[in-house]
């Protein structure tokens, strides 16, 4: 949640901190402000000067003064946890002599007690936010540097963060530190940036250096040194983004939504791409970092992630059992890790995270690394939180994603199980036949997802149609069902409609109750071996009067509405069925004026818990 960014060099630091920020705009939107460093004069200390706004970027800018000079400076957008969205719980925060400046990702868990101990001490407070407790330490802290001011400072706080530091009295350097929450270093040429993510980044810089837990940095405009929060130096070599900036543009699109369901073909295309290996009828996970011995001694496999990654490891553990026949199961993250489970040796547990950096995956992770268990990573973005802490895994290569709501990525996941599922099929007992039909179906995935999105129009009108419903249903049965959660969640996430999803054979143990001419039903109805189950589902929500919009391979006689996709092998036909349910998402919220981008509430890349 929330993007930082900052910048030390000798450029004018203004713009290129808002620029930064309407990069990072989808990580956080409710509020906005930057600080920057005046020169110090002969015998005085530099100074701090502020603007902060309520709302979106623009905002923001519309407040920065034509005289805002300076060549130093941190900035924040925010996703409000501590306060509700205003000018004064708006990052950064300043202590009260306007000489230290704080912009932080994350929570601090224990800042209750921290702000009274201050106020006993007469700190008045100006903000209703944890992170004013952080500022207010960093002032009163009796070392003689900035990085010892801080490095004090966080001994005392409990919970999360990335930050970044200014000081008016040490105005050569940013001070960050990172711990759960991503803090990333841009190398120029005597010019140094910083952000949460490399979004704000590439149009400036290819090299970056990405922070572990536990560390912090001292950004120079010709230097910069990384050391841990108990001083001891650290060794940081950079490494080139492979995304460009024009990644992060619209591209001719309306919506950063809209560019990134189109761009599924060829994403699909990348995941695909020097993986599959003709000759065995499998394909190549070289990051797998897990042999044929190692493999076959799986026992089970679990697989961890929040929303759409959850969805996704749905669809990814029911590729699994039916490709490679080894039990395997997924669940919420946010909830394994606080329900005490038991740690198989056994069991191989795979963490699914589009940014790598969600918060709750990445305890996940490291709560099961320290019980000793073996964990791959399935992840987007190269060098994330998660890539670095397991074992191994695989890259998606979805792309830069921007939209708060995943399409192309989920997508990808999707794809990328399918690949694993093969894999550990191809090495237990999954024939060289069914290997290759699963090959071909693979091979054919970008041409058919092009035929959906050809369809656009069609789903358009029917979107417009439903844009009037209050509430959906989505229904499917075991391979459908994972389809129906997250194309309820898609529609819920945009358009505001409530959507639940059920499995369809469990219609008559209650939602039946719910149906009724106002509430239309989506239906998942692939031409499989449980095409006449899910044909009785649609009897029973017609006797009822229901309105039926079906997804399925063939028209659909009981449905009022049936969008036709093409048919794959019945085990990726999954993949292809969601397609169509995020262009029906799009174009319903796209009906009712909804910020599709940017949904009330909600923010990209969830870092706290």
């Amino acid at each position: 949640m929330c993007g930082i960014v900052g910048y030390i060099g000798r450029r004018d630091v203004a713009p290129l901190l808002l620029e930064g920020l309407q990069r990072l705009e989808y990580r956080g939107y409710d509020s906005a402000g930057i600080v920057i460093t005046g020169k110090a004069a002969a015998g005085r200390p530099g100074t701090l000067k502020t603007v902060k706004a309520k709302g979106r970027v623009r905002d923001l800018e519309a407040r920065v003064p034509k005289r805002f000079a300076g060549t130093t400076g941190i900035a924040h957008t925010r996703w409000a946890t501590h306060g509700a969205p205003s000018d004064e719980n708006a990052h950064p925060h300043l202590d009260t002599e306007n000489k230290v400046a704080v912009v932080h990702n994350g929570i601090i868990d224990n800042a209750s007690e921290l702000r009274a101990k201050l106020v006993a001490d007469g700190v008045v407070f100006l903000s209703e936010t944890d992170t004013e407790v952080l500022v207010h330490l960093i002032a009163r802290a009796q070392s003689a540097t900035l990085e010892e001011k801080v490095r004090e400072a966080l001994k005392v706080v409990e919970g999360t963060y990335g930050i970044a530091v200014l000081h008016a009295d040490f105005n050569d350097r940013i001070v960050v530190a990172r711990n759960g929450s991503p803090v990333v270093l841009g190398i120029g040429e005597k010019e140094m940036f910083v952000a949460s993510d490399v979004a704000a980044l590439v149009a400036h810089t290819r090299q970056i250096v990405t922070l572990d837990d536990g560390e912090m940095a001292t950004l120079k405009a010709d230097d910069f040194r990384t050391y841990t929060t108990e001083g001891s130096t650290t060794t940081a070599t950079p490494t080139t983004v492979e995304w460009e900036a024009e990644s992060y543009d619209m591209g001719g699109h309306d919506t950063y939504m809209h560019k990134e369901i189109s761009e599924q073909a060829d994403a699909v295309d990348r995941v695909l791409r020097g993986r599959i290996d003709d000759r065995f009828s499998t394909v190549h996970l070289g990051g797998l970092n897990l042999d044929a011995r190692e493999a076959r001694g799986v026992r089970r496999i679990k697989i961890l992630g929040c929303g759409t990654s959850y969805h996704a490891g749905l669809i990814g553990a029911g590729l699994i059992e039916e490709l490679a026949r080894i039990p395997a199961d997924a669940e919420p993250a946010s909830e394994f890790r606080y329900r005490n489970p038991v740690v198989d040796p056994d069991t191989l547990y795979v963490a699914v995270s589009q940014s790598g950096e969600t918060y709750d995956v990445l305890a996940a992770v490291q709560e099961l690394k320290r019980k000793g268990a073996r964990v791959l990573g399935v992840v987007n973005v190269v060098g994330s939180a998660i890539a670095r802490e397991a074992d191994g895994g695989m890259y998606v290569h979805a792309g830069p994603e921007v939209c708060v709501v995943s399409t192309k990525c989920f997508t990808n996941t999707v794809v990328a199980f399918a690949l694993l599922a093969l894999h550990l099929g191809r090495i237990r007992d999954l024939s060289v036949a069914d290997g290759k039909r699963i090959i071909e179906g693979l091979r054919k995935l970008p041409e058919q997802i092009g035929r959906i999105l050809e369809s656009e129009d069609e789903i358009k009108k029917l979107a417009e149609e439903y844009a009037g419903a209050q509430s959906m249903m989505f229904i499917g049965r075991v391979r459908g069902y994972p389809v129906a959660l997250e194309a309820s969640l898609k529609l819920k996430e945009i358009s505001y409609i409530h959507a639940e999803a059920y499995p369809a054979s469990e219609l008559k143990h209650g939602p039946l109750a719910l149906i009724e001419p106002a509430l239309p039903t989506v239906a998942i109805v692939p031409d499989d071996d449980l095409l006449e189950k899910n044909r009785a589902a649609l009897e029973e929500i017609k006797a009822r009067s229901g309105r039926i919009l079906a997804v399925a391979h063939r028209e659909q006689e009981k449905a009022d509405h049936t969008i036709v996709v093409p048919k794959n092998e019945n085990e990726l036909d999954p993949i292809l069925m969601g397609i169509p349910l995020q262009l029906l998402a799009y174009h319903t919220a796209l009906a009712m004026g909804r910020d599709i981008d940017k949904p009330r509430n909600l923010a990209k890349s969830v870092t706290v818990e």
